[in-house]
């Protein structure tokens, strides 16, 4: 898990930055990678790295990789689950390795392979690779978009040497470190951001000039001529691999809670590879708990296998202290205030204690949720998402103090497998009685105004009419999301599962953005065993009926009223978790962050800019008790402070 930084010009140019500028715009992502650096520049090509080694520690793995015979380079941010198979693939073509890294592994597919490697790739990544005789640059993100990739284009040189620059990275601060680069703001990404708390949009990001590729995109660039020309692909397109369809029967809930359990124990196997520490996240809900349960079952199979495994280079102690114990962290806010103070800490005490796994708890308190709040802004050069960036923070910075470098998390399950209650049912509410045409026309507009923080009627009351006119009164925002849902619903005969896969593509996308953001800052690689390729196949092939049902629809019928959610994972692990955890609630904010709201109100007046964004009414609103609007302070008081900290 690492720091990609990259430039790229067209030939005969060289990149216009020199080793010196290269090496800061680097070292803005040193958090990202505390265990090495390296740099490498030839012809028209300049790739820079920072490395968190984890798997295969020895020099061997260093970054930029180049090949043997130096035309083929790559810069990699990733783990690759399937790296074994791989391996003996290209084993059998005749690779030779000289490293155990997945790196080198990546490196050689894209060598051998072109860029429809990428495809074959089961993992969490974004890379930079360099073809220099072909003067070729591939830049690629995993079809989930676990792993962040920027880029910008920027124009330099004079005159005759006047020509188009391509800068790239893991995060927007090192392509702000760029000298071409200018942190301007981007309205029409900002105005979305109040509604939705994204900080992208489609491509866009909260930079003027700056993008994201998106998940599962793949950039390829010709710089062979004159004019860089560009390809674009997606990895995971529309194919999918049924399972069902595979097996030639219907589904039935017996034989889709087996898969689901075959499939979710095998990637928490696969995400279990490392060679350092490895611990898990555990709130107390279900997703964690399955991987906590899994992680802890399998420390003691090679406990009692004397630590052998399927992938030897693993150590017992990677994985479990020295007592064969696994290690499992839990945050959130004490009691305090009139608060019920954080139901995680109870839950999954729980769970600790039922896998007798080493538990800590990270409590977060008001003073730490006011400081980390700004200071991540400043680290990170994006306000936040969600008040859950703040706790995830707090707890790998314990974790990295304890030791540990690699944290297991349980995002994915809801947006694979139907876990947002209230959603859903508003979803089933929504396309009850509509024609195919009328749900897929209206589908991307209820997804928007439905889980809207500052909703269309209030916006107009709470920005300025000048605000409203630099963001296009939000037209981009509303064709991004019906373009979103278009691409959703392909293929799709049901209207719930179409918009269940628009929130895997939107949702998820953030979630597993916020825990990248919130994690690296503290040099931990958080994995996500649900939020992978091969159970997101599995579960877009079970039937809505095995993941959401209501009034006893679905397999096994139920009492009429009864709401079941995440109903095939549920019944994969039913007899591995205590009855309380598998009948828990959803729960979103482990945080009282509607109260502690108040102490940043007056950032609203502070920054000149959100002076101009928001309409006075709005601002006394949340200078006078931020608490009672909090839904709309949170977005608006972190666009302020991200104005004054980054750009203003």
């Amino acid at each position: 898990m690492c720091g990609i930084v990259g430039v790229a010009t067209t030939r005969p140019h060289p990149v216009s930055v020199d080793d010196a500028t290269l090496r800061r715009m680097r070292d803005r992502l040193a958090h990202r990678g505390p265990d090495g650096a390296g740099l490498w520049r030839c012809e028209n090509f300049a790739l820079a790295h920072r490395r968190l080694a984890v798997v295969d520690l020895s020099e061997a793995a260093h970054q930029p990789m180049i090949a043997p015979g130096g035309r083929h380079a790559i810069s990699y941010n990733g783990e690759l689950y399937n790296d074994l198979e791989l391996r003996r693939e290209l084993s059998a073509e005749g690779v030779g390795f000289h490293s155990a890294s997945d790196t080198e592994t990546v490196l050689h597919a894209l060598t051998r392979w072109g860029a429809g490697a990428i495809a074959r790739l089961r993992g969490m990544f974004a890379l930079a690779y360099v073809d220099v005789d072909a003067k070729r640059l591939v830049l690629a993100r995993d079809p989930l978009g676990i792993k962040p990739l920027y880029y910008a284009v920027v124009r330099v040189g004079g005159g005759e040497d006047a020509r188009d620059e391509l800068v790239f990275a893991s995060e927007i601060p090192a392509i702000l470190a760029h000298p071409a680069v200018r942190a301007r703001p981007d309205p029409i990404t900002a105005s979305a951001y109040l509604t939705t708390i994204r900080v992208t949009l489609g491509p866009r990001t909260l930079f003027a000039g700056v993008r994201t590729l998106l998940p599962g995109q793949t950039l390829e660039i010709d710089l062979s001529g004159e004019h860089a020309a560009v390809k674009s692909f997606d990895s995971w397109g529309d194919s999918r691999v049924g399972a069902g369809a595979a097996a030639g029967g219907e589904w039935t809930l017996e034989w889709a809670s087996q898969a689901v359990r075959a499939c979710v124990r095998d990637s928490v196997r696969r995400h279990l590879r490392s060679d350092v520490p490895v611990c898990e996240l555990l709130s107390g809900g279900i997703d964690s708990s399955i991987i906590a349960r899994i992680a802890a079952e399998i420390a003691s199979e090679r406990r009692t296998a004397g630590g052998a495994s399927d992938q030897p280079e693993n150590s017992l102690d990677t994985i479990a202290d020295c007592q064969g114990h696994v290690m499992t962290y839990c945050a959130g806010a004490a009691s305090a205030e009139g608060q019920a103070g954080s139901d995680d800490f109870a839950y999954a005490r729980l769970m600790a204690e039922a896998i007798e796994s080493r538990h800590t708890e990270v409590l977060v308190d008001r003073a730490m949720f006011a400081s980390q709040w700004e200071s991540m802004i400043r680290r990170t050069g994006v306000p936040l998402s969600t008040p859950n960036e703040i706790a995830i923070n707090a707890v790998a910075a314990r974790i990295r103090a304890d030791g540990r470098v690699v944290a297991l998390s349980g995002e994915g399950a809801d947006e694979l497998f139907a876990g947002y209650v209230a959603p859903m049912q508003g979803i089933f509410e929504h396309t009850r009685g509509k024609s195919e045409s009328q749900w897929r026309r209206e589908g991307g507009t209820h997804q928007l105004v439905s889980n809207a923080w500052m909703s269309p009627d209030v916006k107009r009351e709470a920005i300025t009419k000048e605000f409203r006119r630099l963001s296009e009164d939000d037209e981009t925002l509303h064709a991004t999301y019906d373009a979103e849902f278009e691409r959703a619903s392909r293929g799709v005969d049901d209207p719930a599962e179409a918009h269940l896969r628009f929130i895997r593509r939107i949702n998820l996308t953030g979630l597993l953005l916020r825990l990248d953001s919130a994690s690296m800052l503290e040099s931990i690689e958080g994995r996500t065993p649900i939020a992978d390729v091969e159970v997101a196949r599995l579960a877009d092939e079970l039937p809505m009926g095995m993941k959401f049902a209501i009034n006893g629809d679905g397999p096994g019928g139920g009492s009429a009223g009864l709401v079941r959610s995440k109903i095939a994972l549920r019944e994969a692990f039913v007899g591995d978790l205590p009855r309380e955890i598998v009948e828990r609630p959803k729960a979103s904010f482990p945080l009282p962050f509607q109260s502690w709201v108040v102490d940043r109100g007056s950032e609203i007046e502070r920054s000149e800019w959100a002076r101009g964004v928001f309409t006075p009414m709005l601002r006394e609103m949340i200078r006078s008790d931020a608490s009672k609007v909090w839904q709309l302070a949170w977005p608006s008081i972190n666009l302020a402070m991200w104005a004054r900290v980054w750009w203003e």
